[in-house]
């Protein structure tokens, strides 16, 4: 089994080098088995791809069961790799996958605070500490925004920017209190969307920037919205029409009404988040906090080489994941890349040549799975 870590490319320089700034594989050959899926539906969802190491690509996808829950343990045997139509044959090992956990690429999220005065007090502390809980789980290179929905004149108050220290997310927490005469929930959550699609900052604890790949909200509130500036419905298109999904997966708890939950649900449902009911004993609080973690730490990077000499053109590639191995049903997600040439500088150099001892490259008419009734092939068998 080979190890490898490949640092990332942080050059402090603008334009092209942003895209070198990019990407720290942890490349290990994944685990054999696969565990069972926990129903019979599932699906996945490409969110990124970059070519900054060209010619090695890396598509960034969310995979998810009927519960909402990641597949783990993925390898190359669940995994089926298409560039322009032509299907990668696995046995060659041109391609690889690992899960965001075992990387050092960061993450983001945004933890929207309900402080109206209809959270009861057991329920604003009980709050502050998941909130708490979730500074506490996160990985050292993942960073934390700290939205409060309060009474300031837009509704919402940002606590903390994105920030990567505990200490310092911790010591914002601690100055919040439950005053806010009216709460204006989809304010805040619209809010908290478009801090999740600004620029990427490393946090006043760093002098350094994180490569993040993924962006989530996490909603702790009883889900009532008294008088935001926007509705539900129009929050609602402007969750459907991200180009980069945001999931926000929200905690609601028990004082609220029925239709107040309902608003929870509906945020949590149409981003592909999950919405978790918090009861009285506050038992559960804890597991569902790891629960949203495990889940944001389990999206997958897949790595390949491709082919296609360097044109400065987009092409296509689909990814698809047979899930359990041998099941023989697969679901397709695509995308593109651009076949671009990074610019030489020595740690770009570095990172796909380290890339190039775990993928190298082989003559292209050994790359492909030979179908032989795809059009073009060789005729096929005659049936008996």
């Amino acid at each position: 089994m080979n190890r490898l870590s490949l640092i990332p490319a942080r050059i402090a320089r603008a334009g092209l080098l942003a895209l070198a700034a990019l990407l720290v594989l942890n490349l290990v050959s994944p685990p054999a088995g696969v565990a069972a899926a926990a129903g019979q539906g599932y699906g996945l969802k490409i969110f990124r791809v970059e070519s900054a190491l060209y010619p090695f690509v890396h598509v960034y996808l969310r995979t998810f069961d009927q519960d909402m829950q990641p597949l783990v343990n993925l390898n190359v045997l669940n995994i089926g790799v298409m560039v322009e139509g032509r299907a990668y044959d696995p046995k060659k090992r041109q391609y690889l996958i690992q899960p965001i956990l075992n990387r050092e690429e960061a993450t983001r999220s945004v933890l929207v605070l309900d402080t109206g005065k209809g959270m009861q007090n057991a329920d604003f502390e009980a709050m502050v500490r998941a909130a708490a809980r979730f500074i506490d789980a996160k990985r050292p290179q993942d960073q934390v925004a700290l939205l409060a929905l309060d009474n300031s004149p837009e509704g919402y108050s940002l606590l903390s920017n994105f920030e990567r220290e505990p200490a310092t997310l911790g010591r914002r927490l601690a100055d919040l209190q439950p005053r806010a005469d009216k709460v204006r929930l989809y304010d805040g959550v619209a809010a908290a969307m478009q801090l999740a699609a600004g620029a990427v900052g490393g946090g006043s604890s760093s002098s350094d920037v994180d490569y993040t790949v993924s962006s989530s909200i996490v909603v702790l509130s009883n889900g009532r919205d008294d008088d935001s500036a926007i509705t539900r419905s129009d929050l609602m298109t402007r969750i459907s029409g991200l180009k980069i999904p945001v999931p926000i997966y929200t905690l609601s708890f028990t004082g609220s009404e029925e239709r107040d939950q309902r608003n929870l649900q509906a945020l949590a449902k149409n981003s592909f988040g999950k919405h978790y009911r918090i009861t009285a004993g506050y038992d559960t609080i804890t597991r569902n906090i790891e629960e949203i973690q495990t889940i944001m730490q389990n999206d997958y990077v897949l790595t390949f080489r491709s082919y296609i000499p360097v044109d400065g053109g987009r092409h296509n590639v689909k990814i698809g994941v047979e899930y359990p191995t041998g099941s023989g049903i697969m679901y397709y997600d695509s995308s593109t890349f651009e076949a671009l040439e990074p610019p030489t500088f020595p740690r770009v150099l570095e990172a796909q040549q380290k890339i190039d001892q775990v993928i190298p490259a082989i003559r292209e008419d050994e790359l492909y799975l030979k179908n032989p009734y795809a059009p073009g092939a060789a005729a096929a068998p005659a049936g008996k």
